[in-house]
């Protein structure tokens, strides 16, 4: 558990899910057995919700108070997101206004008179 965690702290939920997976296989396969399609469940989680899948497969079966557990994988993912949109502007060659920002439509320039 301490390559997990020393994992998880240096290169993030994806690569610390790898390791889970390779160090307990038949744990992670068991969390997303009850699925319809496990291997794309597992793939699209890795992909979207990262910290919320790693979270799911370390504390499966659900109960009790691993709700709550559940629910920080949820908030992290959230907040990558939030932090991930906030700081877009860093990115050289991102325009500069907001593209959600709603700009008021300009009334074609009239021509001179004559």
């Amino acid at each position: 558990m301490c390559c997990f965690f020393a994992t998880l702290v240096f290169l993030g939920p994806r690569f610390g899910f790898l390791v889970y997976w390779l160090i307990a296989p038949i744990r992670v396969n068991a969390a997303f057995q009850g699925f319809n399609f496990p291997f794309l469940v597992s793939l699209l989680g890795l992909i979207f919700v990262p910290w919320t899948t790693l979270m799911y497969v370390s504390i499966f079966p659900l109960n009790g108070y691993d709700w709550i557990w559940l629910g920080f994988g949820i908030m992290a993912d959230v907040a990558g997101w939030i932090g991930g949109y906030a700081h877009r502007q860093r990115v050289p060659g991102y325009p500069e206004n907001d593209p959600l920002e709603v700009t008021p439509a300009t009334p074609p320039a009239t021509p001179p008179a004559k």
